[in-house]
């Protein structure tokens, strides 16, 4: 079987089915329906250019709700078989704290009560189950305070309600409050410093098949190893990616290097020397070793 080349030398094509896009996402539509145009956008391409490549399916990042703004990598093609990873990383807003009353003058100092371990039971409108649970508010920062209006700056462990974290800001404060505008400025390893629009997204799409010119897909579609940057890496022969492709494991014999730092029972990527991603898999052996197995598969990328 023929495995990717190196990501920096792939066609549009290879690019589209196995790229992401660091979307800004506007105000009205869902995180789902935003997916979906960028998805039939790219079929529709691929079909132009008679290539040979072409995506059924495309994905989001942690979704935001149809009024949220901001960071929204949406992955295209095979590259949706990574969306596990973003549910490891962190995410960083910019929420507005609308009080019911004056901001109170000791307002910052309980505000960073907040940081650290938080309880917190999804909202009834949640797609997942009501459960009490606890998530890590990593940074809790007051940027600026106007009469009843808090601008803060959070970063929190991904799955974290900020609505119903800004109502118990509220409550803490004695005022009562609730979340006004909210923009996502990083869904990890994604920030708000390379957000790129639909149209931008549209337009790129459009020079590359009418002046059959890929500069700005190029820089509005980034390969998908890029999703992996926060994982440790593990490098294993190509003879070894073409087993991994049938379905068997990562043997010691295979592996070339691995991230110094990675622990067994970890998350790593694997890639081939060149660069371009195989699987993702827990890490379970000696990567020094003589034999058995090193990585266990979770997610085949070829």
């Amino acid at each position: 079987m023929t495995l990717r080349g190196p990501p920096e030398d792939r066609s549009p094509a290879e690019l589209l089915s196995f790229g992401v896009v660091n979307l800004d996402k506007p105000p009205g539509p869902s995180s789902h329906q935003v997916s979906g145009w960028l998805r039939d956008a790219v079929a529709d391409t691929l079909a132009e250019r008679d290539a040979d490549a072409t995506i059924d399916q495309a994905a989001h990042a942690g979704t935001l709700d149809p009024k949220v703004t901001g960071c929204l990598p949406v992955m295209l093609g095979d590259a949706t078989r990574l969306a596990q990873v973003f549910l490891e990383g962190a995410k960083e807003y910019v929420a507005v704290l609308e009080c019911h009353g004056p901001v109170p003058a000791d307002a910052e100092a309980v505000i960073a009560e907040f940081e650290g371990a938080i309880y917190q039971k999804p909202p009834r409108k949640s797609a997942v189950a009501r459960r009490l649970r606890v998530r890590e508010i990593y940074d809790l920062d007051v940027l600026e305070t106007d009469d009843r209006r808090v601008l803060l700056r959070i970063r929190c462990e991904s799955g974290t309600y900020v609505r119903k974290l800004c109502h118990d800001l509220g409550l803490a404060l004695g005022t009562g409050g609730h979340m006004g505008h909210l923009r996502r400025t990083m869904t990890e390893p994604f920030d708000d410093t390379d957000l790129h629009t639909a149209a931008t997204f549209l337009d790129a799409l459009a020079f590359w098949v009418e002046d059959d010119d890929s500069g700005p897909l190029r820089e509005v579609v980034s390969p998908a190893e890029r999703i992996l940057e926060p994982l440790p890496s593990v490098v294993i022969a190509e003879s070894a990616a073409r087993e991994v492709a049938t379905g068997a494991p990562v043997y010691a014999p295979g592996v070339f290097d691995v991230d110094d730092g990675a622990d067994r029972g970890d998350l790593v990527a694997c890639y081939t020397p060149d660069g371009a991603a195989v699987c993702l898999g827990e890490l379970v052996g000696d990567p020094a070793g003589e034999s058995g197995v090193v990585v266990d598969l979770e997610r085949v990328l070829v």
